[in-house]
């Protein structure tokens, strides 16, 4: 079963083709940071321009990386939401259009599921039950996963997502979008012990999440030091990133306890962070659990992931109609369960 999965939430066009939702014959990715940098963050008509400019030549050169012609592929998968309206339109508008001159099924999915199923695409996917931490620039989010397309969510952010706050944080030290990347290199140099920022725990039992006080402290503690030098600036993003980090990992590890799993995930873009992953890893074998997480390249937004859980929503007959629409903000399904 050979799916063609596209991409356009925010500011990466990207294509893949995905056999039987675990094999990727080829994952093609156009980024759109040189375009967004300069304004600090992504720009929705830009990104929506440079997706109409990027669809065609992405699609290609992936069918052309698969070795496949375009009467090969079985069926179309689309990010639906959630994202950037116009960036979704392009994409979604595109696909429907590909499935139906090719005369096969266009199946919409939740690009958060995507994230969810990027863990499969690897050697080594998790075992059902597991818990998973989803963290990327729009969402951070605990969820208890039962199967492919089975979940229940366990706590969410009640602010700032935690790719929001690291995008923040950086545009506060001057070094502007994407602020992941940034913070992550800037801290390798430094002491995360040299400045005692906030755990934002909210409550140690509890699984919600809450990054906008250790923002917040971010910024005064530049006020209160102005003009930091080098030295200073590594170890604040270490500090930042460590608070993060220790939050993150306290709360996933308590929910796989909670939930009596073994088996624990972070996916989405955070899950690139080197810190999150060493600190997870070193507490997963602490306590004898086994740690998943995507190869990096699958981290951030790409359309293999789309295809990995495209496959099981075209199993579900799950197929889009003419007149289906994208939607902007939608939560992971909660509770999930097809029969």
């Amino acid at each position: 079963m050979k799916i063609l999965a596209i991409e356009s939430s925010c500011d990466e066009t990207a294509a893949a083709v995905v056999e039987d939702g675990t094999r990727v014959l080829s994952s093609v990715v156009a980024s759109q940071v040189d375009v967004h940098h300069v304004y600090g963050g992504v720009v929705p008509e830009l990104a929506s321009r440079k997706h109409i400019e990027a669809i065609v030549p992405v699609v290609r050169e992936a069918l052309e990386e698969a070795g496949l012609h375009r009467t090969d592929i079985d069926a179309v998968a689309v990010t639906q939401g959630p994202g950037l309206v116009g960036a979704l339109l392009i994409g979604f508008s595109y696909a429907k259009a590909y499935a139906w001159g090719l005369g096969i099924p266009c199946v919409g999915v939740n690009h958060l599921e995507g994230h969810m199923s990027s863990i499969f695409l690897g050697d080594n996917p998790p075992q059902f039950p597991y818990v998973a931490l989803l963290v990327s620039g729009g969402h951070t989010s605990l969820y208890y996963v039962t199967g492919p397309t089975e979940y229940e969510l366990m706590g969410q952010t009640r602010d700032d997502a935690v790719g929001e706050a690291f995008d923040k944080v950086s545009k506060m030290l001057g070094f502007g979008y994407p602020g992941g990347v940034v913070i992550d290199a800037l801290a390798v140099k430094g002491d995360p012990t040299a400045i005692a920022f906030p755990r934002p725990y909210l409550d140690k039992k509890a699984f919600d999440f809450s990054f906008s006080g250790l923002k917040s402290a971010v910024g005064r503690h530049l006020k209160e030091h102005p003009d930091p030098d080098e030295t200073r600036l590594h170890n604040i993003a270490a500090s930042f990133q460590e608070s993060v980090a220790v939050v993150l990992c306290h709360k996933l590890i308590y929910a796989a306890q909670v939930k009596n799993c073994t088996h624990i995930a972070v996916v989405g873009g955070v899950a690139a962070n080197s810190r999150v992953r060493s600190m997870v890893g070193a507490e997963a074998k602490k306590r004898h659990l086994s740690f998943h997480t995507p190869e990096l390249k699958y981290c951030g937004d790409n359309a293999a992931m789309i295809g990995a859980i495209g496959y099981h929503r075209w199993l579900e007959g799950r197929f889009l109609s003419v007149g289906d629409d994208t939607y902007s903000r939608a939560k992971l399904p909660s509770n999930t369960k097809h029969k």
